[in-house]
């Protein structure tokens, strides 16, 4: 799995998931199991506190979905990819570029901007 829009569509369907057993499924294929998610709202390490982080995700904004926006892309170990989140079908109300480290084709260490983030969001 080396290639950058395979891995960017992985991450997102994982991102996306709302079944908990194959969300944690879709994880462990993508991610090490020592891997990383850091944004400016949230931090994890390890497939069991990424879970945790996309469940809560899910939790607050129900019915939302990521989608990734233009075409990832990278080098070497690094890739960067930008997504969108917002109601299935509309355009995203949260937007962001995740950069991303791999080891052996799966994600180590993902770190998170966001680029567009409304002044109110759905309250969880």
């Amino acid at each position: 799995m080396t290639d950058t829009a395979t891995i960017a569509d992985r991450y997102i369907a994982v991102w996306n998931e709302l079944d908990q057993g194959r969300r944690r499924q879709l994880l462990t294929q993508i991610w090490t199991e020592d891997g990383s998610y850091r944004d400016p709202l949230m931090a994890g390490k390890g497939h069991d506190q990424i879970d945790t982080l996309i469940a809560a995700v899910h939790a607050q904004f129900p019915g939302f979905r990521f989608s990734l926006l233009g075409q990832p892309d990278g080098y070497g170990d690094q890739i960067r990819f930008s997504w969108a989140l917002g109601p299935a079908g509309a355009d995203g109300i949260v937007k962001g570029t995740d950069f991303a480290t791999l080891e052996g084709g799966r994600l180590k260490a993902v770190t998170g901007f966001l680029d567009q983030v409304p002044d109110a969001v759905p309250a969880s």
